[in-house]
Formats: structure tokens, sequence, C-alpha cells
């Protein structure tokens, strides 16, 4: 028998692939599971393939359906980014760009990309959302984002990356701290205090980097806490909690409570990246790219 072959097929097709159980992709659909099974069996029986394996209600994708679900997957992520941006043309938009970000990018990069990119471009719109590494590249991968901004040395195949910034790491330490330009001569000398540092979550390769620091220094650092933002670091350096290493674009000139020492005598560098999906279609990214 042959059924005619639409959209919603595919859909119920990826929702029982991601979930495997029936029952569990039929209610995220909001419809009966026996009429859910119905239009698989229609999509088998149109397309003439073997797409699931069923045993005792064990649901498994045979080789076919995985292949099947790994390509639509992408088709109708494209799809669906193509019905977005014709939809942003309607309403008197050229289109719109998602970015992912360390929040050391948000202190000067971004912002000066954003007014260069606008002014020949003022139809544009941008949504901005800080995340940490590992979630960019989530995010790249899936298509959520267009565009990120990261501290990784290396990235997974099928993304393309450019190095935005190369810069020296800097002492964050409390107004009223014993030590400041003047006096300091090596990083032994805080040896004794505790650290707060970005969490290996925020990049596995970013800590390590730091870490060297005081390896190199021929101690190891008394990690007191560990978090992802930058603005948390630079409360508890304030409050008397510790003393940071940070990237020297995340100084910030205009709190009085901190004061910040830029350690350019030692060897490491950290690089921030712009980074992008090389399968994404929206058109307002291939515009933007060569900016960077």
């Amino acid at each position: 028998m042959s059924y005619q072959l639409e959209l919603r097929h595919l859909k119920y097709f990826l929702a029982v692939a991601n979930e495997l159980h029936f029952r569990k992709a039929a209610e995220k659909l909001f419809i009966s599971q026996p009429g859910l099974s119905r239009q698989i069996k229609e999509l088998e029986d149109s397309l003439g393939l073997k797409l699931f394996d069923r045993h005792n209600r064990q649901v498994k994708l045979t080789h076919t359906g995985l292949y099947l679900k790994e390509e639509l997957s992408k088709t109708l992520k494209n799809l669906e980014a193509i019905i977005n941006h014709a939809k942003l043309l309607e309403d008197g938009n050229d289109g719109k760009l998602n970015f992912g970000y360390v929040g050391s990018a948000m202190q000067k990069i971004i912002p000066n990309l954003l007014l260069k990119f606008t002014k020949d471009h003022p139809n544009i719109l941008f949504s901005l959302k800080e995340m940490d590494n590992n979630k960019q590249i989530e995010g790249l991968l899936s298509q959520e984002i267009d565009i990120g901004f990261v501290r990784l040395e290396r990235i997974p195949r099928g993304l393309s990356s450019l190095p935005i910034l190369k810069e020296p790491f800097c002492l964050v330490l409390p107004k009223n701290h014993s030590i400041d330009a003047s006096n300091y001569k090596k990083l032994t000398q805080l040896k004794d205090e505790h650290f707060i540092l970005f969490d290996p979550e925020y990049s596995a390769s970013y800590y390590e980097k730091v870490m060297t620091i005081f390896d190199d220094h021929g101690f190891t650092p008394i990690i007191s806490h560990n978090t992802i933002h930058a603005g948390s670091i630079y409360k508890l350096v304030e409050n008397n909690f510790g003393v940071s290493i940070v990237p020297k674009s995340l100084i910030n000139e205009n709190n009085s409570n901190l004061k910040f020492i830029e350690l350019h005598k030692i060897k490491q560098r950290t690089t921030l990246y712009a980074i992008w999906n090389k399968d994404n279609r929206n058109p307002i990214l291939d515009k933007f790219i060569p900016l960077l």
C-alpha cells in the first residue's frame, strides 16, 4: 500500500527515534499511541524501509533508522532555520544571529563587532547568551546558536574556529591586600593564599593552562572556590575570600574594590576563539564571519 509522505511523518519518526518509546513519544506529540504507531507504519511502508526493531516492548533503531535519524535531524533543523528567517524578512528584519560567549568576550570584543556590523546591517536582530565552553559546543552542533566565543584548544570536527585575541593573565586581589604592582615579584608570594578559579567545567583546557602557571612556580594552589562567572569571582575576592587569576580582558577598571596585576613575565597566554558550525545555513552568519 502506498501513502503520501508528509512532514508530520518525519517529525513523528524523530520523536520515536529520540525517545525509543512509543508511549512517551506520543505524549510529547499530544497524539494517541495507536495513532503514532500507525503513522510510523505508514512511513516505513511508504519508504520501503524498516526503521525500528520491536521486541517485547523494547524499541531500537535499525541501522537504516539510525542513519535516517541523524540526517533528518540536520535537515529539519535547517528547514526550521529557513522558515524562521523567512518570518523575520516578512516582519521587515534582515535576519537574526544567535551568540554564545564566555564573559570576557563581552568586555570589548562582541560590542565592537556588533557596532561595526550594524553600520552596514541595521535590521539584524541579535540574541546574546553567556554560556560555558561546553554548552556553546553543544549549542553550535545543534545549531541553537550560530556563533560562539570560547577558550578551547581543540574543537569537534564539523566546527570552524578563528583566534580573536591572545592575551596574558592577571592577578585579582582585594584593594586592601598587602601586595600590589609595586612590590609584586613572583607568584610564590601568594602560595599561602586561597585561590578562586574558573571551574574546570568552564573549560578543562583553560583550567589546565592556569594550573601550569602554578606548576612553573613550584606549588599547588589552595583552591577554595570554583565558578564559571567572573562576577562571582570578583564578589568573592572583594570580600576577602581569596585571590584569583583571570584573562587580561576581564580587568574591571571601574571596580575600586579590586586591584589587578598583569602577569606579563610568565609564558602562559590564553586565546579567545570565534567558533561556528560549517553546516549552519543562516545567511547572516556568512556576512558576519568576514568581520572577524
